[in-house]
């Protein structure tokens, strides 16, 4: 690690409280010339770190840059072995989950980035990343069920994400099946989950998890075509500590997610259960222009792999369990 990364970390662990250079140096083993140099990069890279004659450096408490070892001061002890590159803008998180498993990532690999230019989200949609109002990451899992219950990923992060805003933010998510967060009746977050797959096998080598988190409403607002549905979490907290806290919950879930433990949870959290609902089969459209028609539905039931059991109109039942499927309450 270095000397940088080593001040920040000690600056993010005490924000708003001052260490004077010599204590910095003696704690880390280096000059007071090098803690000057790094404080000097720091803040060109955006760090707000004000100094004091006589009480030395501190991060401002409002300081909400996202950052490795920002996020490594809040992250559990079982989850400090983690892969995790933090950057200031990507193009899709999700494509750089792919690029370094090709280059031999492993599961736990995590990317996280203040800004993506070509976020996606679920059926080939854009998903709005703009810098520093939102967190985007994504999580590499090593498989443990087959691809036909790849909606039970999405239902175990989708909790995990509600618990984390609920701990961190102190505000209750509501889910939308299968894979949007909501607070207030405004989507605040989107999850998409892709399968790496061996080109000559065929076979699954890992799931790229993506989660991306509205967390404060963009300087410029959200874009026309999102406006009315889009919401932000609002609420005073550090980026740094819901990514780590993120993390930590969907890699707990996921570690036992054959028990299923989570759907129950699941079910309290569910916007939809007992509303009437439109269920729209985007596989069943024949051209790209074309929109599939919408049907009429009561949702159910949250069913052991996370489906969604719904009625027809005409008493027939069905439980959607295909990613090409999305509902309209």
């Amino acid at each position: 690690m270095s000397v940088k990364d080593e001040v920040l970390k000690v600056l993010e662990k005490n924000k708003g409280e001052s260490i004077s250079g010599e204590a910095l140096a003696n704690q880390l083993g280096v000059s007071r010339a090098a803690v000057w140099k790094a404080m000097t990069v720091l803040r060109k890279e955006g760090y707000p770190i004000m100094a004091a004659t006589n009480k030395g450096y501190s991060l401002m408490e409002s300081s909400d840059l996202l950052s490795e070892q920002g996020i490594r001061v809040y992250l559990k002890e079982k989850d400090y072995a983690l892969n995790l590159h933090v950057y200031k803008s990507i193009d899709s998180t999700n494509l750089e989950a792919k690029r370094l498993a090709l280059e031999g990532a492993g599961p736990g690999t995590i990317i996280v980035s203040n800004e993506q230019t070509k976020g996606r989200g679920r059926l080939g949609r854009s998903f709005y990343s703009p810098a520093s109002s939102g967190i985007y990451l994504t999580i590499l899992l090593k498989p443990g069920l087959d691809l036909s219950q790849s909606v039970l990923v999405t239902t175990a992060a989708s909790v995990a994400v509600a618990r984390a805003i609920q701990k961190v933010a102190h505000v209750e998510p509501q889910i939308k099946w299968v894979n949007d967060v909501y607070i207030a009746n405004k989507k605040v977050c989107g999850i998409l989950t892709e399968a790496i797959t061996d080109f000559e096998t065929g076979t699954i080598e890992y799931i790229a998890l993506g989660i991306g988190i509205n967390c404060r409403t963009p300087e410029l607002g959200f874009p026309e075509d999102i406006i009315t549905k889009a919401g932000a979490i609002e609420v005073p907290f550090s980026r740094n500590e819901l990514a780590a806290e993120v993390i930590h919950q969907v890699m707990s879930l996921y570690e036992n997610i054959e028990s299923r433990s989570f759907i129950e949870e699941y079910k309290r959290r569910s916007m939809v259960l007992g509303k009437n609902i439109e269920v729209v089969k985007h596989y069943q459209k024949e051209s790209v222009s074309e929109n599939p028609e919408a049907q009429s539905a009561v949702a159910l039931d949250i069913d052991k792999d996370g489906g969604l059991v719904v009625e027809y109109e005409d008493g027939t039942r069905e439980v959607l369990n295909t990613g090409e499927i999305s509902i309209k309450l």
